[in-house]
């Protein structure tokens, strides 16, 4: 607040305003007194609670009549009450006495805003003439959350996207301004609900750069805090993994993960896999001429025609496997095929419509139901990506050194062993899990998808995890291992050249295709996330064998306004 006040004339001073003068000069030795004041009452306070505490305790234990008291209880309960009621009395309503008297309402609230910092309440700076206002820049704001400014023109159009006349879908193409569309969209909005969309930021975004890729009719975008956890050291090289997250402790743990591997010499990464999937489903008359298809397709001489036909599709896109199964008159043709450094999803279905559009001549009774029959299977858990894989097959471990495990992990060789053998596998096991023999990898892998623009959804195939521990080296060493069949992520397309996913990728050295080998970065990504959620793995579960989880949650998972105490 600034206070502005008026010039004072060469008047003379009145006896008035020299009493409150007078006043004013005495209240920095009144200051200090009452903080001395206000230290001693609180310490008695205290002192005297935990004293009455400690003697009730001991007289339950002995049984003896709470009512009978001794003298020193007796004070003690006397000193209690006068210190409760100073207390009461300096932080109530008596807080406000400590102003002089005859000051105006407008002076009160300039000296309240004239505070030091610190750590008495009623540390004020008085001076007999208030200090001149200082213009304070206010703290920069990244993004611009106020309600949008629009024209005369903006506001007609946003009251016929209100009323229906203009579809709001068609507001980019009809003013050629991607920011201005999702600008008048968002007051459409919230006109049309009656809900307030402040909080949610509209400047600071490219919109263009999401124009028929990313996301339809914006009006605004979310933020989410992204943390680096590392360095990993996987296969002889460091990487700082970005995460983006909302949950505290994940990448604090991932971190304590990834020191524990790189104190121990690192971790190792093997490629098993790597070919994205599509399934259409098709239908015949009869099982009959279903299964004549089925033949065909698993014909090895048939293969490289197909293979010709889909590999039109791209030229990075090279058909690797068919995979036909049978259900009734129904015929399920799993496609596998190699991507480059795309996550593939467009590339492979491209490919499978023109094998679709070639079998037709052969097969003209043949009716294609669907591109996708969820044989693929896309966004779903199912066991053929667990055992058969889909995307990037991975495998990574590690041997961590005992003295590590004590000092880094807090925990035990044997322990962890027998919380992974009863956890992740018996537990899982006896859930039902498909694919989640683990502590959490999902956490991981979100985070690492979110913060490098890969397809959120895809977390759920992509999180299928086994993880191992073992006992090596006469029992004083861990090793532990993730294997993880159905890694899909790309390091071009989709939400990867948005800028902020971009300088995530760039961080890990995998931005963009690779001009050496095709396919080389959205490989190495993969075997990044493995690593990374080999770290987590560990760190989480050896929280769990040493009873530090939920301590470490309560301290890192929740709000706190001291973040002081959390840094200590």
């Amino acid at each position: 607040m600034e206070i502005r006040r008026r010039q004072s004339s060469p008047t003379p001073v009145s006896s008035g305003e020299q009493l409150k003068a007078q006043k004013l000069t005495t209240t920095d030795s009144q200051t200090v007194s009452l903080c001395v004041a206000n230290a001693v009452f609180f310490g008695l306070f205290f002192s005297v609670a935990y004293f009455l505490l400690h003697r009730w305790r001991e007289k339950i234990r002995t049984s003896t009549p709470l009512h009978v008291v001794t003298a020193s209880e007796t004070a003690a309960i006397v000193s209690l009450v006068a210190s409760a009621v100073y207390l009461l009395g300096f932080f109530g309503i008596g807080s406000r006495t400590s102003f002089p008297d005859d000051l105006s309402d407008e002076e009160i609230l300039a000296r309240e805003d004239s505070r030091k910092p610190g750590p008495c309440p009623a540390a004020l700076v008085d001076t007999d003439v208030m200090p001149a206002p200082v213009n304070v820049a206010p703290p920069a704001k990244i993004y611009d959350v106020a309600p949008v400014n629009l024209s005369e023109e903006d506001e007609e159009m946003v009251k016929s996207v209100v009323s229906g006349s203009i579809p709001s879908y068609s507001l980019e193409s009809r003013l050629a301004d991607c920011r201005k569309a999702a600008a008048i969209r968002r007051s459409a909005v919230q006109m049309i609900t009656g809900k307030s969309l402040e909080g949610l930021p509209l400047e600071g975004f490219d919109y263009d750069s999401i124009l028929g890729q990313c996301c339809e009719m914006p009006i605004g975008f979310v933020q989410i805090p992204v943390g680096v956890a590392g360095p990993l050291l996987l296969d002889g090289v460091e990487y700082t993994v970005p995460m983006a997250t909302t949950e505290g402790c994940l990448v604090a743990s991932t971190n304590r993960g990834c020191k524990a591997i790189h104190a121990s010499g690192g971790a190792s990464s093997v490629l098993l896999r790597d070919g994205m999937t599509r399934a259409p489903v098709v239908r015949f008359s009869s099982a009959k001429r279903a299964a004549q298809l089925k033949f065909f397709l698993e014909d090895p001489l048939n293969f490289d025609a197909l293979a010709v036909t889909f590999n039109k599709s791209s030229r990075f896109a090279r058909l690797q496997s068919i995979q036909p199964t049978i259900a009734g008159k129904n015929l399920y043709i799993r496609f596998r095929c190699s991507t480059g450094d795309a996550m593939g999803m467009n590339m492979v279905s491209k490919g499978v419509q023109n094998v679709l559009d070639f079998l037709q001549s052969d097969f003209p009774d043949m009716d294609v139901i669907g591109i996708s029959g969820n044989f693929c299977s896309d966004k779903k858990a199912s066991a053929v990506n667990w055992i058969e894989g889909r995307g990037k097959s991975v495998v990574c471990e590690a041997v961590i050194k005992e003295e590590v495990v004590k000092k880094v992990l807090k925990t035990n060789v044997e322990a962890l062993c027998e919380l992974n053998m009863l956890k992740n596998l018996t537990g899982s096991a006896i859930a039902g899990a498909l694919g989640g023999f683990n502590a959490h990898a999902s956490n991981i892998v979100s985070a690492i998808y979110i913060a490098t623009g890969q397809d959120p959804a895809q977390n759920v195939e992509s999180s299928h995890c086994i993880t191992m521990m073992e006992a090596v080296n006469d029992g004083k060493d861990l090793h532990i291992s993730v294997t993880m069949p159905s890694i899909e992520v790309g390091t071009v397309g989709g939400g990867t050249q948005l800028a902020s996913q971009s300088a995530c990728l760039n961080l890990l050295g995998v931005k963009g295709a690779s001009k050496d080998s095709p396919g080389a970065n959205s490989r190495l990504l993969a075997t990044i996330v493995a690593g990374s959620v080999l770290a987590g793995e560990l760190s989480l579960m050896s929280a769990i064998a040493a009873g530090q989880l939920v301590k470490s949650h309560m301290k890192y998972n929740r709000s706190s306004k001291d973040i002081t105490k959390i840094v200590s």
